[in-house]
């Protein structure tokens, strides 16, 4: 099938579904709530004795959805809500009644649910089924916020800045809850309809319950909300909030110490009632936590999640089309470097951003837009001639912009069509780089069945060549409600698609199709809450030539037991040649057959004061002449020593014995070799929150990894099949392909909220590396190797404070105020002054 197919076959049945749309079928009946003005702002102290509270409605007859069904909860344990507001804010106070010795309140930090009940507030001001911002107040008295809509489902990177209290007592607990108009985002209305839902969960049976009944066998869950009627012309706020910050920073490193003191400021500003920019002004991520660096031997690069706070927050448009992969901003440098065989090159190991700035919202009528800038500094590499000394400087990235703009339309109250831009811009003649996707997410009327299309067209204008444009689509179709679902997918993209300088792609040149089947249910069965299982299958070719590259097909299983411990396990075939096209790194494929894996899960019940975590499975290659095989273990058990202490311990052990890869290129051709490897991993999380806001955090990993390669080596034939017959060797290729790799990083912090959306955060990190062609040493041995190596110390301290412009506003107002309060008293006590 050539790409015009592809792109007819998706515009045909894109258009037929669209043209079937009306209007979503919702569920027939809503709850209402409706919410009366307060004339006095209740207090936010979890006592519910403010006359706002005495007349307000309430929202009761909680109903479950997991793990049954429909199911009401007893009389002392229901749950009562009640709502107010006035210019500022909304406000929610909840009456939890169950019995205070049965509630689990584990302390943890903001946005970890950890062991706690929680109450959650859910408010839709555009009533679109879509776009829901989440409110959680735990048991413990902690919060957690996101966004959420059926694309990325919940977002927990996104952070507002709104007030709870939580009071234990006698039959239960209470939650209040002030949200102001800021941490919205709304149009200006004299009296709009909301989408609005409450959560509760049981911590003890991990069941959860809703004001508006949910059904989880199909639809959105936010096609389930109640309605918020009541409110009267609210005015959306002056959205700006200032984060100013300094961060005091020392390194030391192999007896070289390093001080430095940053200042900067993020931005968070209401451009419309829906349109907020979001800025980042001389950015500091000092503190982002440490990658889990492992050893790559595949022939694709290595990457890792976003840990900035700036790039995990609100990004939800521009993860639209998957074109936007945030490491790319303040990366390694892309330019690369021609030594002579007497220079040696210091690279710095990232580029420094100089701003970012994102500016994203949605209208009433469901139209998103998203615009994303981000600025990088020229950044050099210096050049060392180790024969005379000299030193030179040559530019490894130049100075960079980086844009996206993204326009995405939801309909129906299920579906939305999206088109992203992404553009990478480099100064002078490096290489600059534009991609643009058109993406469509579609349910029918019923919310029973799914459709996802994806055209996308990448350009690129190398340092030293033409342009290249290539293109790739995606086409998913499947049933998407009830207890049995089935599923079609097609990928392709061709040999010139590339996104990878602000997207992620591991590879291109691929016509893939896939299906799966699966099998679930929603309500307990014997002694199962619940259970999950699949089937699916894979066929692989490449897109030029049209070459069949291999297949695969297997079956997961996954349940919860009703003693909420889950299991599970999974097997996974390769039958037959399979064909790599990318381990030799020059194009011509490399053969293996028959590789079957089969593994399994346990987790015990998290609620536990003990529980534990384990996985293991294994290989095994089916191939005449080879004796491949592997296994992988992973133990985690944990302890809660109260609730404010918990401790994670992680072993990983992974070995494999007889795998073939590629080891060394030697006169211009790839070397491979057969190997043993092990790798062992220990790592330790342990928190102590004092309080919901003091909390003290350790985490530990050590990653060990040897590769140990035969004494003779292989060359790869056209046929695919390596041979001997070259006579290459460890001993004659210049430098041994075996490995031993290890790395070591602590972290220790201590995060203080010393005020609303404010923060004191002390860290102290210190990393270890080492990598030699030591392999036959043994753990120990490594690890004193390790040690032996300069180890590097940073220790930072940062303060941030938040400033809403609102409050800023309200001082003036009352100070203002006072003084004309002032000014009057005293021309009642002195008749004869005369005002100016």
């Amino acid at each position: 099938m050539d790409l015009r197919s592809v792109f007819l076959l998706l515009s045909i049945c894109l258009s037929n579904i669209v043209l079937s749309q009306d209007e979503v079928i919702l569920p027939e009946e809503k709850k209402s709530l409706n919410i009366k003005r307060a004339d006095q702002a209740p207090k936010i102290d979890g006592v519910l004795d403010d006359i706002a509270w005495q007349d307000a409605q309430i929202a009761t007859n909680f109903i479950s959805f997991r793990p049954e069904i429909g199911e009401a909860r007893p009389q002392q344990e229901r749950t009562e809500v009640k709502m107010t507001y006035d210019n500022q804010a909304i406000y929610v106070a909840a009456y939890l009644y169950d019995d205070p010795t049965k509630i689990m309140k584990q302390l943890t930090s903001r946005d970890n649910f950890g062991q706690n009940d929680f109450f959650a507030v859910i408010l839709n001001p555009n009533n679109d089924a879509q776009n829901d911002t989440e409110f959680f107040i735990f048991s413990s008295g902690q919060q957690a916020d996101a966004i959420a809509n059926p694309t990325i489902g919940e977002d927990f990177g996104w952070n507002a800045v709104w007030e709870s209290s939580v009071k234990i007592v006698d039959d239960g607990w209470i939650v209040e809850v002030k949200i102001p108009y800021r941490a919205l985002r709304f149009t200006d209305q004299e009296e709009p309809t909301w989408g609005i839902q409450f959560h509760r969960q049981f911590r003890r049976e991990r069941s959860q319950y809703t004001w508006n009944p949910i059904d989880p066998t199909k639809g959105n869950i936010g096609i389930y909300h109640g309605e918020l009627t009541g409110l009267k012309n609210i005015k959306p706020p002056v959205r700006l909030n200032l984060y100013p910050f300094s961060t005091g920073i020392i390194n030391d490193f192999d007896g070289n110490t390093e001080t430095d003191l940053t200042f900067g400021m993020d931005v968070k500003y209401g451009i419309t009632d829906n349109f907020t920019l979001d800025a980042t002004l001389v950015p500091d991520f000092s503190q982002a936590g440490f990658d889990n660096v492992v050893l790559n031997l595949g022939p694709f690069e290595q990457t890792f999640s976003e840990q900035r706070q700036f790039f995990t927050e609100g990004v939800e448009l521009f993860s639209k089309g998957n074109l936007f992969f945030s490491r790319r901003v303040g990366n390694r440098p892309s330019g690369q470097l021609n030594l002579a065989e007497d220079e040696t090159a210091n690279v710095p190991n990232e580029v420094k951003v100089l701003n970012a700035v994102k500016v994203s919202g949605r209208t009433k009528k469901g139209l998103g837009i998203g615009i994303f800038n981000a600025i990088t500094e020229k950044t050099e590499a210096t050049i060392t001639n180790t024969t005379t000394g000299d030193k030179r400087r040559e530019v490894v990235e130049p100075f960079t912009n980086y844009n996206i703009l993204v326009v995405d339309q939801q309909f129906n109250g299920n579906s939305s069509i999206s088109l992203i831009n992404t553009n990478v811009m480099r100064e002078g003649g490096f290489r600059d780089a534009n991609a643009t996707a058109l993406v469509t997410s579609i349910q029918n009327k019923r919310n029973t069945y799914r459709i996802i299309g994806e055209a996308k067209m990448s350009n690129v204008n190398p340092q030293f060549d033409d342009n290249e444009t290539g293109y790739s689509t995606f086409f998913f179709i499947g049933k998407s409600h009830g207890n049995f679902r089935y599923s079609f997918d097609h990928s392709f993209a061709d040999t010139k698609y590339d996104i990878n300088d602000l997207g992620l792609i591991f590879r291109n040149n691929y016509n893939n199709f896939g299906a799966d089947v699966s099998y679930r249910i929603f309500e307990p069965k014997g002694n199962l809450n619940n259970y999950r299982i699949n089937a699916y299958i894979n066929y692989r070719n490449l897109a030029n030539p049209g070459t069949f590259t291999g297949t695969n097909f297997g079956v997961n299983y996954n349940a919860q037991t009703k003693a909420l411990n889950n299991y599970g396990f999974n097997m996974n075939i390769e039958p037959g040649k399979q064909y790599d096209y990318f381990e030799s790194r020059d194009g011509r494929f490399f053969i293996y057959e028959n590789i079957a894996s089969i593994g399994g899960y346990y987790s015990s019940n998290y609620n536990k004061q003990f529980a534990y975590d384990i996985n293991a499975d294994t290989f095994k290659i089916f191939e005449d002449g080879r004796d491949l095989f592997g296994y992988n273990l992973n133990l985690s058990p944990r302890f809660r020593f109260s609730d404010k202490f918990l401790m994670v311990y992680s072993f990983n052990i992974n070995m494999s014995n007889g795998s073939r890869g590629y080891a060394a290129r030697v006169d211009n051709q790839p070397i491979f070799g057969e190997r043993n490897r092990k790798r062992l991993t220990n790592s330790i999380s342990a928190n102590y929150t004092f309080n919901p806001f003091n909390t003290l955090a350790l985490t530990f990993r050590h990653y060990w990894d040897t590769v140990d390669y035969d004494y003779e080596l292989f060359t790869l034939l056209d046929n695919g099949r390596l041979t001997t017959e070259s006579g290459y060797n460890i001993d004659n290729i210049g430098q041994s392909p075996n490995i031993n790799f290890s790395t070591w990083n602590i972290d220790l912090s201590y995060s203080w909220q010393f005020a609303p959306g404010s923060f004191l955060t002390a860290l102290y990190r210190n990393q270890l590396f080492n990598r030699d062609t030591m392999s036959q040493d043994s753990y120990s041995e490594s690890l004193n190797t390790l040690f032996n190596q300069p180890i590097q110390h940073t220790l930072s301290v940062r303060v941030q404070y938040f400033i809403d412009f609102n409050g800023i506003k309200s001082v003036f107002k009352k100070k203002t105020t006072a003084e004309t309060g002032q000014a009057n008293t005293f021309i009642r006590q002195n008749p004869f002054y005369t005002h100016p």
